[in-house]
């Protein structure tokens, strides 16, 4: 798999990029030959379409990628990376047909299109390779990619393979790439160093839940980064059936997201002085599981009644939100696979967020435009903040009723934020079926999008 671009070269074929509206008069200044052979092979110019065009010895002298309507793109992204794979092995250098605004999205998305999960199986691979476009930075691309392939490695990773030592480690390896310091609290520890709600969660499984913790940079504003890391979720003894745990290796998908937003941010060098926590716990079943009605202390000292054990995740985030509220950080933001509700609301492919903020709000929904990466804010509606309050607790973990479930969380998580300026992404971390340059398993949601808002507020 290859994250990286071809590097420049002589023998590069000029990829031309048709819209459907623009072929006939790129038509008119080619040979008769290829003439012909564009129209024998039909091509329209429809998106995705790709057709590579021979010299007088049989080798490709140029490509076509077809770049569609204005209506067929608004459908989909990365419409580049549709045509990626239907093009023969080769260097390929863009010669025009992008809007200048989509270059660097187009670019990434070819990258992207050559991610493999091949940890298992050997899996084909897209042989065409692209040169870096003029006036796009490589570097900065290929960290972006780099993350999200380190995003989707992450959940891809079944539950065997990625527990919360695995899930450990790999945040070590980031840390040693990045020069990064890293503590870890595991197992009884967590009670003795005060945080309750990730130990009660994590204590039934095998391997010992923990609190990973890492911190790089010591100049500019301070950000923490929290992230969901539940590598497997039965539901605990609320359990889940079958067709609901099938896809709870997942549900680390938040602290996935997280390191491979952190990888952007210190690949690219933001001047930033960041936090990463990540609480990682296994939700398992055993005599010592926690149960329904169980009434827990966090770590900031509020009560909150069991009334699911399936609605663990924002326990564990609890206890790390509170502790990152401890320094007062000039932005906390939390990313996890939180809710079902947030599925239904919104489908798998936007990212619901939460944030008062209208400074960060419009960074984000700016930078979610131009990284072609949807997210959706969502409202931190505080009259809803009764459903929470089960009346013999502060806290109820799962207000009775089902609405606003997504909204009845954030409010949870918010409680444990009194500080800081905090947005919540509730994201699902999983493509359902094969999208250009998204195939089919874990990715990364709003992490590009949070990246981006990140660099432009750092220039204000």
């Amino acid at each position: 798999m290859s994250a990286n671009f071809a590097k420049p070269s002589d023998v590069a074929i000029p990829l031309h990029i048709i819209a459907e509206d623009s072929l006939e008069t790129w038509l008119n200044d080619q040979s008769p030959s290829t003439l012909t052979w564009v129209e024998a092979n039909s091509f329209t110019g429809g998106l995705g379409q790709a057709l590579t065009v021979a010299d007088s010895a049989g080798k490709p002298a140029l490509a076509l990628v077809g770049y569609g309507s204005t209506n067929s793109r608004q459908r989909g992204r990365f419409a580049l990376a549709q045509a990626a794979a239907k093009l023969p092995k080769g260097d390929y250098q863009i010669a025009g047909g992008l809007p200048a605004d989509q270059v660097e999205n187009e670019a990434l998305g070819w990258l992207l299109s050559s991610y493999r999960f091949e940890r298992y199986r050997k899996q084909s691979t897209i042989l065409a390779r692209l040169v870096c476009p003029e006036g796009v930075d490589a570097s900065h691309v290929e960290a972006l990619v780099a993350g999200e392939m380190l995003t989707r490695d992450l959940i891809n990773t079944p539950a065997s393979d990625m527990g919360p030592p695995d899930l450990e480690q790999a945040a070590r390896d980031l840390a040693d790439q990045h020069g990064a310091r890293i503590n870890v609290v595991v197992g009884d520890d967590l009670l003795m160093q005060n945080f309750p709600m990730i130990h009660t969660v994590g204590r039934a499984a095998d391997r010992a839940p923990r609190l990973i913790d890492m911190r790089w940079g010591r100049t500019g504003p301070t950000l923490t980064l929290v992230g969901k890391g539940v590598c497997f979720d039965t539901g605990g003894l609320n359990i889940k059936p079958g067709s609901s745990m099938g896809l709870m290796k997942k549900d680390m998908g938040g602290a996935a997201a997280v390191l491979g937003l952190a990888h952007m941010i210190m690949a690219t060098d933001l001047k930033l002085q960041l936090r990463v926590l990540i609480p990682a716990v296994e939700n398992s079943i055993s005599a010592n599981a926690f149960r329904p009605q169980d009434i827990l202390t966090s770590r900031k000292g509020l009560t909150v009644e069991i009334n699911n054990t399936d609605a663990e995740g924002r326990l564990v985030l609890a206890d790390a939100l509170a502790l990152a509220d401890e320094e007062k950080p000039d932005q906390i933001i939390s990313m996890a696979t939180l809710t079902g509700a947030a599925r239904v609301a919104v489908g798998p492919d936007l990212a619901p967020y939460f944030s008062d903020d209208p400074t960060f709000v419009q960074a984000l929904e700016n930078s979610a435009k131009t990284h072609a990466d949807p997210v959706w804010r969502m409202p931190f509606h505080t009259p809803y903040e009764a459903m929470i309050e089960p009346g013999i607790a502060d806290l109820d973990n799962a207000p009775k009723g089902g609405f606003a479930g997504c909204i009845t969380a954030a409010l949870f998580l918010r409680r444990f934020v009194s500080d800081s300026a905090y947005a919540h992404f509730d994201i699902y971390g999983w493509q359902p079926s094969d999208a250009p340059a998204r195939p089919k398993g874990g990715v990364g949601q709003a992490t590009r999008a949070v990246y981006g808002a990140l660099s432009s507020l750092l220039k204000l």
